[in-house]
């Protein structure tokens, strides 16, 4: 477990401090604490029916949950080197999907690494594939398949682009994010892509898709998933030719408009691989047991404030939590990662067919693993612009000087605190805690 944070909402830009969160203080923590034990008992009976059995990935993830951000589990030891001053920094679960902290420390990872080791320095849009609800239940008892419809998604998109361009060589670069949530929670399998806005071709050169026609590739994507359906077995052949000839399908293909700043496609990217609720649109009345959860839209049926029980809340929740190993995000075409090693081989570079003459400087060639061990304080300052290794006290230089894992010293040192009327928390103290 690594040490979690949170920014302080209230500092400048230029006086941005290290604030330890308090988990216990978020109502979707309050939620977790006080009824996902009775969500337990209760799943099979009242929620399996219609969401599916509580797997038990999701029992782990929420174990984990309740205990990420609190000292209670185990903390860092952080010390100033000009006045000795020392504050407790407490470890987070790394929860995928369902810990807002953590999936936000994942996030700014990753948009990192994009920046630095993917992303060509090409335009890009976003494209959005949604299935009917008729097949929204194939996917929810069974996982797996969201693997399978993204593999259907990097196949339709390569093949509309290279149909396009008229070049059955060309690839764009795709990065396929699932989402198995909509507005308020409720389970809506489908899918973002980041893609280039055309394709490279064998040597590399970019090559300029156009403005992209929406109505074709929806017609592609219900052709090629239906047809998916079909030879896994999953769906009879009368049924599918069935769904060809509905009016409203169900299926749709969203294509956005051309992005070009980079800080825009990775704002696109991050959004793809966003948790499911932000706890800013969440409100929970502890008394009545009931959650109130803003939509994200404005218009449309799901906008709007929506209340429901904490249970049936909680129940949408854990739909999302991924399996082991589960992979939500995919990179195919120029982007995967079999093409760009064959690429960097040759010493081919992905540029823009306009600058060529000038191409851009290759992206680091560190791997993934390491920029997902990059130090969390680096972290912190590039994406939140917080400096953690500065003392608040008096500027100096702080550093990590030990990891407190052992529950007895755990509870030694925040007992001791406590006598002092220290918030352990707030830091930092003047003096060390003994032992």
């Amino acid at each position: 477990m690594e040490p979690a944070a949170l920014v302080d909402p209230s500092a400048s830009e230029d006086a941005r401090r290290y604030v330890p969160r308090r988990p216990q203080d978020s109502p979707l923590y309050r939620v977790m604490a006080e009824h996902f034990e009775t969500l337990e008992r209760v799943h099979e009976e009242r929620f399996e029916p219609t969401h599916g059995p509580l797997r038990p990935a999701a029992r782990r993830a929420a174990g984990r949950f309740l205990d990420c951000g609190r000292l209670e589990h185990g903390f860092a030891r952080v010390r100033c080197r000009a006045c000795r001053a020392e504050f407790l920094v407490a470890f987070r679960c790394k929860g995928r999907q369902f810990c807002p902290s953590c999936h936000a420390r994942r996030l700014a990872e990753w948009s990192l690494w994009l920046d630095e080791a993917l992303l060509a320095a090409v335009a890009h849009r976003q494209v959005v594939l949604t299935l009917p609800k008729r097949l929204r239940a194939y996917v929810l008892h069974d996982r797996r398949r969201l693997g399978a419809l993204s593999r259907v998604a990097t196949r339709t998109l390569r093949a509309y682009v290279q149909s396009t361009l008229g070049d059955g060589a060309a690839v764009p670069g795709l990065i396929v994010c699932v989402q198995t949530f909509g507005s308020v929670a409720h389970f809506h399998p489908h899918l973002h892509v980041v893609m280039t806005d055309g394709a490279f071709q064998r040597d590399g050169r970019f090559v300029s898709l156009g403005e992209p026609d929406g109505a074709v590739l929806e017609g592609l994507w219900q052709r090629a998933v239906l047809a998916e359906f079909v030879r896994q077995g999953w769906l009879e052949e009368d049924a599918a030719a069935a769904m060809l000839g509905w009016p409203h399908s169900g299926f749709g293909a969203y294509v956005g408009p051309r992005i070009s700043e980079r800080e825009g496609v990775l704002r696109v990217a991050r959004y793809s691989a966003r948790a499911p609720v932000a706890e800013s649109r969440l409100r929970y009345d502890g008394a009545r047991g009931e959650v109130e959860l803003v939509a994200d839209r404005r218009d449309g049926p799901y906008a709007g404030v929506h209340r429901m029980t904490a249970l049936e809340f909680l129940a949408r929740w854990v739909d999302h939590v991924p399996d082991h190993y589960e992979v939500r995000v995919r990179y195919a075409g120029a982007y995967a990662t079999r093409r760009r090693v064959w690429w960097r081989q040759r010493g081919v570079t992905l540029v823009s067919a306009v600058a060529a003459e000038a191409p851009r400087a290759p992206a680091p060639g560190w791997p993934a693993l390491r920029a997902r061990r990059r130090r969390w304080a680096e972290l912190l300052r590039r994406v939140f612009k917080v400096e953690v290794d500065v003392c608040p006290r008096c500027g100096g230089e702080a550093r990590i000087i030990g990891f407190v894992t052992a529950p007895e010293v755990v509870r030694t040192i925040l007992a001791h605190q406590a006598r002092r009327g220290v918030d352990a928390r707030a830091g930092p103290w003047a003096a060390p805690a003994p032992g």
